[in-house]
């Protein structure tokens, strides 16, 4: 009779049997490369991404709040959307954009920005919505947004400009947008407006208007481009005294008529012609007159040195008399 243990099968038919049943091992994939900061896929290269930003399809490049203080090197040709708010960017150099000249919208606010070159935008002609928004800026230099001949919306909110030159906008002709709140400003200078054809939103709040003859331009600007009346009303003069409160779009052109009217384009043309020809011809003038005293006097000197001089008679010897021909002393002798 067999023993039981001969009913089992052998050891080693066992552990065959558990090794086929126990699970095989799964090696697990390896982790992807890490990826360079401010790129992903499918995204810019870190060569077209400024190492402190963050790239995005589409051409956007986030600074925001970097604590950066210029602008970044390494702009990408194919950027169009650059976010440098809340930096500290405190002038914008000469060429501060250069290499970005498909950028469509540039972000500044909140820098503490006070200086700005009259050529940091130069060669943005592709830009078309500019933000200066609260930052330090006091005045602007000729010429600073003439390369921007794009542009359709631009803000300069919240700054501390007192006076704002026609020659600083130049000619902006697609430009709808201007945001001018929160400065210091009295007035807008005569031709400022005119440069801006397309010009349909005006943002003034917060300025200490003051109601004289210089917000002439801006009242009939008012009053040909209706407003809605909560921000109509907000419009106000802060001086002189009997006019403050009053509301900017009040004013009638006939509050102004005794004001000096501006000159015309005939004026001026006979102003720039006239004055220079009137100049040159009294000019010409007082020239003829000093030749001909001058020749005047050079001929009565030359007629003066012609005539004959007369010999004044030789004076007697005191006492003696005059010689006399017929007396017999002469006679004799």
């Amino acid at each position: 009779m067999p023993s039981p243990s001969s009913s089992w099968p052998p050891l080693w038919l066992l552990l065959l049997w558990l090794l086929l049943l126990s699970p095989w091992p799964v090696r697990a994939p390896a982790p992807a490369a890490a990826t360079p900061t401010g790129t992903q896929m499918g995204t810019p290269s870190s060569r077209d991404c400024p190492e402190a930003c963050a790239c995005a399809p589409g051409g956007q490049v986030n600074c925001s709040g970097r604590a950066l203080s210029e602008v970044p090197d390494g702009l990408s040709p194919r950027a169009r959307d650059l976010l440098l708010d809340r930096n500290r960017v405190h002038t914008l150099p000469p060429g501060a954009f250069v290499g970005a000249g498909a950028l469509l919208r540039l972000d500044l606010r909140e820098n503490g920005l006070r200086w700005v070159h009259a050529r940091a935008f130069w060669g943005l002609g592709a830009l078309q919505q500019l933000d200066l928004g609260a930052n330090q800026l006091q005045a602007l230099a000729p010429g600073t947004f003439t390369p921007l001949r794009a542009l359709r919306n631009l803000s300069l909110a919240g700054n501390r400009l007192a006076r704002l030159e026609p020659a600083a906008l130049g000619a902006l002709p697609l430009l709808r947008a201007l945001s001018l709140r929160d400065n210091e400003l009295s007035a807008l200078e005569p031709g400022l407006l005119a440069g801006l054809p397309a010009l349909r939103a005006l943002r003034l709040r917060g300025n200490p208007w003051a109601c004289g003859c210089a917000l002439r331009p801006l009242c009939a600007w008012l009053r040909g481009h209706p407003r809605p009346a909560p921000e109509a009303e907000t419009l106000l003069c802060v001086s002189p005294g009997r006019l403050t409160l009053s509301p900017l779009t009040a004013f009638p052109d006939s509050a102004f008529r005794h004001c000096a009217q501006p000159l015309a384009p005939r004026d001026l043309v006979v102003i720039y012609v006239l004055g220079p020809l009137s100049f040159l011809a009294s000019l010409a003038a007082c020239l003829a007159l000093g030749l001909v005293v001058t020749a005047c006097k050079g001929r009565r000197q030359r007629a003066f040195a012609r005539a004959p001089r007369r010999r004044p008679p030789n004076p007697s010897p005191r006492g003696a008399p005059p010689a006399d021909s017929g007396s017999p002393a002469a006679a004799g002798t």
